[in-house]
């Protein structure tokens, strides 16, 4: 199953609508309208009809996924009764963000990315959160932030979780997951390396611009210990991987991101950038209006363009250091 977000004009304005994915058919099921059609088919009035479609398929994918099977079930029952009728040529749509998620966290849990990375790197999982509300989507511009000398690009793995879950397991853990989706964790090396001098952060360096599409896949059309990972800008291929390279599998990534604290529903989870899936690592830098397309076997294509760097930002002017005592 194939889930994702467009964006669809309505009389009420545009907004964002669920869709299931037929990329054989060529085309994508609003799954609002579809169920809505089928609730008045039954007997519903229109007015309780759009409600209670509305309820079941919100424009949020945290929202629908916090419904818990009833939502997988109800677009079961749509896809049963599928017609082409009811689809959205793929050629038509506007694409989001696949996911809204609440928490959006990034592991580094791939061989070879960090070759001088410390021991510590090799004895837990780690992970940072990135700013969830920076996220775009497919073919949207990515941020060139202020003061950023060097813009990259990273090609990993999005972990989508289901539902609350807390204190898994590896035996267990892989109950938590949605599915997967594309990944792209823009990158600010030179702010990045600054302000990790402080052990703090990252910050600036990662929070501004996130890109995840071109929507999720369910796991159970995945073998994600076999998936080919592909970068190219402007055409031209600039990194090969697998997923099979992981250090740290996804089951224990995911029982490391929820030992005592919770994982829910919508939240998404990197897996960090597969070896030599950044332009650091190949001595390359993107450049403003660099084309830069992620593809995952198994799952689809991500493609962003590079914006201009913005200007104007305000610099903080640095401070003496604090008399010893």
């Amino acid at each position: 199953m194939k889930i994702g977000r467009i964006l669809l004009e309505t009389a009420d304005g545009p907004m964002p609508r669920l869709v299931s994915v037929h990329p054989e058919r060529k085309l994508v099921l609003d799954l609002a309208a579809a169920y809505r059609r089928q609730l008045m088919a039954d007997g519903a009035s229109p007015r309780m009809a759009v409600r209670m479609a509305a309820a079941q398929f919100p424009g949020s994918l945290t929202e629908a996924l916090e419904t818990g099977s009833a939502f997988t079930d109800a677009i079961a029952r749509l896809h049963a009764g599928l017609d082409e009728r009811d689809g959205i040529p793929l050629s038509d749509v506007r694409w989001l963000a696949p996911v809204d998620p609440p928490v959006l966290r990034d592991f580094n849990a791939f061989k070879n990315h960090e070759a001088t990375a410390p021991d510590v790197w090799f004895e837990v999982p780690l992970f940072f959160k990135i700013n969830p509300s920076t996220i775009v989507g497919p073919d949207e511009s990515v941020v060139w932030p202020f003061g950023c000398e060097h813009l990259d690009y990273e090609l990993e793995l999005g972990l989508v979780i289901g539902g609350s879950h807390r204190d898994l397991t590896p035996e267990n853990a892989r109950q938590a997951l949605f599915g997967v989706t594309v990944f792209n964790d823009f990158s600010a090396r030179n702010l990045l390396r600054y302000e990790m001098d402080g052990r703090l952060g990252p910050a600036k360096g990662k929070d501004f611009c996130t890109a995840l599409g071109p929507w999720v896949v369910t796991v159970d059309e995945l073998d994600l210990t076999d998936l080919q990972m592909r970068a190219t800008i402007n055409g031209e291929q600039w990194s090969e991987g697998n997923s099979g390279s992981l250090v740290w599998s996804i089951e224990e990534i995911l029982s490391y991101a929820s030992r005592s604290e919770p994982l829910v529903a919508g939240e998404v989870i990197g897996t960090g950038t597969v070896a030599g899936g950044s332009g650091w690592e190949l001595g390359r830098k993107l450049e403003p209006g660099d084309v830069v397309t992620l593809t995952i076997s198994g799952i689809g294509s991500l493609t962003n363009t590079v914006g201009k760097p913005e200007t104007g930002g305000w610099r903080p002017q640095a401070r003496e250091r604090a008399m010893a005592r």
